[in-house]
């Protein structure tokens, strides 16, 4: 039988602590959950700062777990996953901590909002903490924006359209990497084609650039006034542009973008061949 999320949690946070960090925070969650009390629940979980020695996590085991790869890539630490195994602990008991839990996500300081937006999906029903998760696209604070926006596969689980084209015009907007935003082909929607369009006219009447990055979804929707937008692209002094506006006719079926790529070929055969994609356009 597989194991379960919070059992391969346990797991890693076995062999990655000290010994006494790991019995302290085993002895910990089973206060919490048999007394069923909020206040003992807030004191653990803040005591999990000066009882865990943070540090990344290194040692993953011999077991394969759907979200490994993830943690790597998110660079996991040991206070991190800590703090997350004890609340995937206690919300088993979600009839008495599933309000306790999401209170303590509203008056949690930034690092710990941080790694709760990091890591929401491998709480049970992640859906139950959607509201900070779409809070945290009204912040300003990058660290945090880029907790739920970045190589994070909730956005794209949990949100709405909307929600998600918010959150990739704000990516834009903060000057954030968006090459690290996932699932941006499976989320693409007209909508945002126009959004996005609209976003690169106000820059370009400013003058302002525009990170090629941007236009990656507009391909399944090329048509009408974006046609013109990325016939700009190809005809920018910009290499970058020229890029982006191929892969974009590249990935697009439509008349339009067969069009432009019999013009504008300069960087058609790197995409071909696969040495152009928008990993490293």
């Amino acid at each position: 039988m597989a194991k379960t999320s919070k059992e391969y949690l346990s797991d890693i946070l076995k062999l990655n602590l000290e010994k006494t960090e790991f019995e302290w925070l085993m002895d910990a969650i089973t206060r919490v959950a048999n007394a069923k009390s909020k206040k003992d629940l807030y004191i653990s979980y803040s005591l999990c700062t000066s009882k865990i020695k943070d540090r990344p996590i290194s040692d993953f085991g011999d077991e394969n777990f759907q979200w490994e790869s993830y943690l790597k890539q998110q660079k996991a630490s040991t206070l991190e996953m800590s703090r997350i195994f004890m609340l995937l602990s206690v919300l088993e008991l979600e009839e008495v901590f599933l309000k306790p839990v999401q209170q303590l996500i509203q008056i949690s300081d930034k690092t710990e909002l941080e790694t709760f937006l990091k890591y929401l999906v491998l709480l049970p029903k992640p859906e139950h903490f959607k509201f900070a998760a779409v809070e945290a696209l009204r912040t300003n604070i990058a660290t945090v924006f880029n907790a739920i926006s970045q190589m994070n596969p909730y956005p794209s689980r949990y949100f709405t359209t909307a929600e998600w084209n918010q959150m990739y015009l704000k990516s834009a907007f903060m000057q954030q990497d968006l090459k690290r935003i996932p699932e941006v082909e499976k989320m693409a929607n007209k909508d945002l084609t126009r959004i996005i369009s609209d976003y690169a006219h106000e820059r370009w009447a400013a003058s302002r650039d525009i990170d090629p990055m941007f236009w990656r979804p507009v391909s399944p929707f090329l048509e009408g006034a974006l046609v013109n937008d990325i016939e700009r692209l190809f005809q920018s002094e910009n290499q970058r542009e020229q890029k982006a506006a191929t892969l974009v006719c590249f990935h697009s079926d439509t008349q339009p973008a067969k069009k432009l790529l019999d013009t504008y070929n300069t960087y058609l055969q790197q995409v071909e061949k696969g040495e152009l994609t928008w990993k490293n356009v």
